[in-house]
């Protein structure tokens, strides 16, 4: 999530609101407004402006630097915390808004980039919060993730709930590792709670099961796929998602072979280079290999979905390290406020359409990044080829 370094004033205990640059009459408690002009106020959760000179008021008084305040906008959702930090909880221009439901996970994974913790403070109330602040209207997508959301059990069905009462027009993603959805029951509720448009995604890192078991450090292949099949049973929208490491990038093509033969239902597959943070940092020799190092295992799998009219997709590459072939599969999935280019991607005329880089890997990337040149020119379909 994008943070923000200010200075408080009147500060006693964390502040959650929705930013305004509007005067409102009711309601006020619920929005944090934002004045570069001087202003008398007390009836908004917090005022932030670039002078404390320019503002009286009894509420929180957030100081930043000038030209921070285009940061905000109308309907953005934030979190005024200890420190002097400003996180972004909800952005109203982002494609997605990702929910951290809880950091709590049955599964070691061994390149998770947010590793779980044993004990934390129930989110729920503060979720209820920023979902009763999301536009009525919104449309964009919104995410549910983790740790591993389905760990809070029917907590998670009211959350679920909230969202289809406050934004009925929003799709929702949820990504899973499938565990407890391999209990029907507990499937059922997640698929009854209304959201007209929802789709659950659940990782399957190889077609062997000790090799899936011994990635995420639990012995729930088979409760992964029994997840899978009650989902599908119950008509939600699939995807699978796959990151590729030095442990299973060798077989890509009998996974995807896998894939196609067992969850023919599936509505997407995601192929994923890893974000280096986390346990993949502190696994990083045993886990990473250069993605133009397979290349050719990732293009016959991509193709070989494809093939099949089974969508598949590539996140978080680059587009200089794919085969051509498989290029038009790449998309933009890594959130803005994580994303960055590399030196050696300056000058290149694939910046934009490419997906960057994770801020993490800015250290750890291909050996063959390369400079898109004039010769590379827009197909008809506007991608690289």
């Amino acid at each position: 999530m994008k943070n923000l370094i200010c200075k408080y004033q009147n500060y006693h205990t964390e502040v959650v609101g929705k930013i305004t640059f509007k005067h409102h009459l009711f309601k006020c408690n619920d929005f944090i407004f934002v004045s570069p002009k001087a202003i008398t106020t007390s009836r908004y959760a917090a005022v932030i402006t670039d002078d404390l000179s320019k503002v009286k008021s009894t509420s929180v008084i957030c100081i930043c630097e000038h030209n921070k305040l285009n940061e905000f906008n109308e309907g953005d959702i934030v979190v005024l915390g200890k420190n002097g930090v400003i996180t972004f909880v909800y952005e109203i221009n982002a494609t997605q808004n990702v929910i951290m439901i809880t950091e709590k996970c049955n599964h070691k994974c061994i390149m998770c980039p947010q590793p779980p913790v044993n004990k934390e403070e129930s989110k729920l109330s503060f979720n209820l919060r920023l979902i009763s602040l999301m536009d009525k209207k919104n449309k964009r997508e919104i995410g549910l993730s983790g740790g591993e959301p389905t760990a809070i059990g029917d907590d998670l069905i009211t959350i679920m709930k909230a969202i289809k009462k406050q934004c009925p027009n929003a799709p929702v993603t949820m990504l899973t590792n499938g565990v407890m959805l391999s209990n029907f029951k507990y499937a059922y509720k997640i698929a009854s709670c209304g959201i007209r448009d929802l789709q659950v995604d659940i990782p399957l890192y190889s077609d062997i099961p000790s090799i899936h078991n011994y990635i995420v450090g639990a012995q729930t292949f088979y409760k992964s796929v029994q997840a899978l099949y009650n989902l599908a049973q119950l008509g939600v929208r699939i995807g699978i998602r796959i990151v590729v490491m030095k442990n299973n990038c060798n077989r890509l093509v009998k996974l995807a072979d896998y894939i196609y033969h067992n969850f023919p239902f599936v509505s997407q597959i995601a192929f994923m280079q890893m974000e280096f943070h986390g346990n993949a940092k502190v696994n990083f020799k045993d886990l990473w290999v250069d993605p133009y190092d397979y290349k050719n295992e990732l293009k016959e799998a991509v193709l070989l979905l494809n093939d099949r009219d089974m969508s598949p997709m590539i996140y978080n590459s680059q587009l200089c390290v794919l085969p051509k072939e498989i290029r038009e599969f790449a998309i933009q999935s890594i959130s803005g406020w994580k994303d960055i280019y590399i030196p050696e991607c300056e000058g290149c005329i694939a910046k934009g359409k490419c997906a960057g880089f994770f801020v993490p890997n800015n250290k750890y990337h291909s050996s063959k990044i390369l400079l898109f040149s004039l010769e590379f020119l827009f197909s008809s379909s506007g991608v690289y080829t």
